[in-house]
């Protein structure tokens, strides 16, 4: 599969690298789970997640044998691993964490704990007081606690040994090295990559990685791994369906985090037009949040389906002897509506000192809704994100059943075509 490594318009945009292990070939049916990042905007895949545990026939295993995750997708990636021995467990116990999430479970969101982490911050960043003073918003060591809480690790290495995941991986990225940086425990026939700005890197997972990975930018503090500074991984990810295929993936659903389909035409998503007004430092937080975690996804996506067109222009036996070019089915799920008006309903949910923290930047005036959505850890929003992802994958669930291969003999020709969303792309160097 070829994908973007730089800005489109370049020829350094496309870059070709090897995705196909010699495992992977002789088990050419592989699926891959990719969900992607977007703070509290996670609580999205959880829903999905739920309608596909209940699409499941009850004697299914895991049916995710790869996957990998970015920023809170890692959270929630990782999760499904510790327990892939036991998938609706897994899938189960995430949406009661989800469910009852509170800010403060990630967060500190108290009157002394948000005071004192901005001062901290101001300090270090307008004074230069303190040369060990994160640099870093919001004190997000209560995260730490509750994944140890939440989370068994030796449940990944059961899962291998039992066959039942190849690999789990997550990214961080390096902030002295500027490479997204794929962290994966996994079958030994896995082999590590090295491309440009993009590395895999074998090892057994633990906190410091899904600490690492959540670290937003300015937003939660850099974690050290080894001798380097990693924050979070969508930032510079370049290529995030590379991972999968790395790890033996012949198949992704990619489950995203954008409330703005890009094929919804209706009256329930109508196009915004400019007021006039002057932007607030919280609707342009908002946008470039949306180009770290959602873009570079949507454009991998975007890609993958010229491809597929270009693809069926070469014979298959010829693309596949001169080329090394496979297919790679993929299957996207994205929220159906915008993630940050559903925020905005909920904003007052936010403890009050949060209210007040982003109070100034706009975040809870209208349009502030984007900033909101990564923050707001309550579980109004999160029950109805996680309603919202249920209802998407059910509204597909005809070509989950057909992804997954769980329609009987006979019926896959009856199955709806697929959606915009939906792609077979060719895979070779990546």
């Amino acid at each position: 599969m070829i994908v973007p490594a730089a800005s489109p318009g370049t020829t350094e945009n496309l870059e070709l690298e090897s995705t196909m292990t010699e495992d992977a070939v002789k088990n050419p049916d592989t699926t891959g789970l990719i969900l992607s990042g977007g703070g509290a905007r996670g609580a999205y895949q959880v829903g999905v997640l739920s309608a596909i545990a209940d699409l499941l026939p009850d004697s299914s295993s895991n049916p995710f044998p790869v996957i990998v995750g970015t920023s809170a997708g890692a959270i929630n990636a990782v999760s499904l691993a510790c327990g892939a021995l036991h998938f609706r467990e897994a899938v189960r116990r995430l949406s009661s964490v989800w469910r009852s999430f509170h800010t403060d479970q990630v967060y500190r969101s108290d009157w002394p704990g948000v005071l004192r982490q901005a001062s901290r911050f101001l300090g270090h960043s307008v004074f230069g007081i303190g040369k060990q003073v994160p640099v870093a918003l919001l004190d997000s060591s209560p995260l730490a606690g509750l994944l140890e809480r939440e989370l068994d690790f030796s449940g990944i290495a059961a899962a291998l040994r039992q066959r039942q995941l190849r690999a789990i991986a997550v990214t961080a990225f390096g902030y002295e090295s500027a490479e997204a940086v794929t962290f994966y425990q996994g079958h030994a026939a896995i082999d590590p990559w090295l491309r440009h700005r993009r590395v895999g890197v074998p090892t057994r997972l633990g906190i410091p990685h899904l600490l690492a990975s959540t670290a937003i930018p300015l937003v939660f503090e850099p974690v050290k791994i080894n001798r380097e500074y990693f924050g979070d991984g969508a930032v510079r990810q370049t290529a995030p369906i590379s991972p999968a295929l790395h790890l033996g993936a012949t198949r992704v659903l990619v489950v995203g985090v954008s409330g703005n389909p890009v094929d919804d035409q209706s009256e329930a998503a109508p196009t915004l037009r400019p007021t006039g007004a002057s932007p607030s430092l919280a609707q342009i937080s908002g946008h470039m949040l949306n180009s770290t975690f959602i873009d570079n996804v949507e454009s991998d996506i975007e890609l993958l389906e010229r491809l597929n067109l270009l693809g069926q222009l070469v014979p298959a036996e010829q693309r596949k002897r001169a080329y090394g070019l496979t297919p790679v089915e993929v299957l996207v799920i994205s929220p159906s509506q915008p993630l940050d008006r559903i925020a905005a309903r909920h904003r007052k949910e936010l403890p009050a000192a949060m209210r007040l923290f982003l109070r100034g930047p706009g975040g809870t005036r209208e349009g502030g809704g984007g900033l909101l959505s990564y923050l707001l850890f309550e579980p109004g929003y999160c029950s109805d994100l996680i309603e919202l992802g249920y209802q998407d994958a059910m509204a597909k669930q005809a070509e989950l059943r057909a992804f997954l291969r769980l329609e009987k003999p006979g019926q896959r020709s009856q199955q709806a075509s697929p959606s915009a969303h939906s792609a077979s792309a060719v895979s070779g160097e990546r």
